[in-house]
């Protein structure tokens, strides 16, 4: 009798597990079918489309991987745009991923008006980045901006800041970095997940601040890290926005980003398929670097089940 209760028992958990699997299922149609049309064929058609020449307007034409050849051979714009492309990214990666941390740290602690200050970090994160860029331009400006009316009223002489080759992509990638407000909600919801056990333990052994936080915090926090990480790096690498916004690819083609140059072929110049081919590539190089990130993380990524 005790054998045939538990076979009836398992029979009715099996029948309710895959009740429940068919309910997730069904659940989960609506978002493929999203995903299906709006990423996934949208992403394959390009790929297709890069072996064709077509302007939008006539018949399309397969032309192999010429595309692809005149990018890497003859196209004097893909090198200088993925150099540009590179440097910003590394500088608003490494800068907004330090940025938030020493913010998420500070708004971690006992502060008046903590959660005023938590809203005043966020919101630079919520503006539109058109309204954000343009009045960063307006601060950046010559003659009459406020970084350089300071710059003035100090005695020292004015910057080129969106005029200079030099000097226009660490100018963009310090608006970005002020605009990485998300990234500082993140960390500080890791910040507050960390036991306190383990500060109180290394408190009462003698640890110095320094050594807590090398030692507990940014251990307790590297999955957190390693999100941040591979999020900035994405949106970073797919920056469209400075270029539309302010610079137009300029000065001398120094914020010529891979994202504009494939807008402008698409859109200005009307080559459909080689801006295609300009996504493919684009496509994957960020791909390489998101599995080389992932292949090294394992290396410093930690989680509480590892110390166990």
């Amino acid at each position: 009798m005790s054998r045939n209760k538990g076979i009836t028992k398992k029979k009715k958990r099996s029948s309710a597990t895959r009740k429940e699997e068919m309910t997730a299922y069904l659940c989960l149609i609506p978002a493929f079918l999203g995903l299906t049309f709006i990423s996934y064929l949208p992403t394959l058609a390009a790929f297709i489309l890069s072996f064709f020449d077509w302007n939008g307007m006539t018949a399309p034409k397969f032309a192999g991987i010429s595309n692809y050849i005149q990018i890497f051979t003859h196209d004097m714009s893909f090198w200088p745009s993925l150099k540009a492309t590179l440097v910003y990214a590394f500088i608003t990666v490494i800068g907004s991923l330090l940025y938030s941390l020493v913010i998420a740290m500070l708004l971690n602690m006992k502060v008046p008006a903590r959660t005023f200050w938590r809203a005043v970090f966020f919101i630079p994160y919520m503006l539109p980045a058109i309204g954000v860029f343009t009045a960063w331009k307006w601060l950046y400006e010559v003659n009459y901006g406020l970084f350089n009316f300071i710059l003035r009223s100090m005695g020292c002489s004015p910057m080129q800041f969106l005029d200079s080759p030099r000097q226009v992509l660490p100018s963009l990638a310090l608006i970005a970095v002020w605009c990485s407000g998300n990234l500082i909600v993140i960390f500080l919801a890791g910040l507050q997940n960390v036991p306190r056990v383990y500060h109180e333990a290394a408190q009462i052994d003698g640890a110095s601040y320094w050594q807590r936080f090398r030692y507990i915090t940014l251990p307790s926090i590297s999955p957190i890290i390693f999100y941040n990480l591979l999020m900035a790096l994405i949106t970073n690498l797919q920056v469209v926005t400075p270029a539309l916004a302010i610079t137009d690819g300029g000065p001398q083609n120094a914020s010529m980003f891979l994202s504009y140059l494939i807008y402008e072929y698409a859109f200005e110049r009307y080559k459909l398929g080689y801006s295609a081919a300009y996504a493919a590539i684009f496509f994957v190089l960020v791909g390489i670097f998101t599995v080389v990130l992932f292949r090294s993380s394992k290396s410093w990524l930690f989680y509480e089940e590892d110390g166990e």
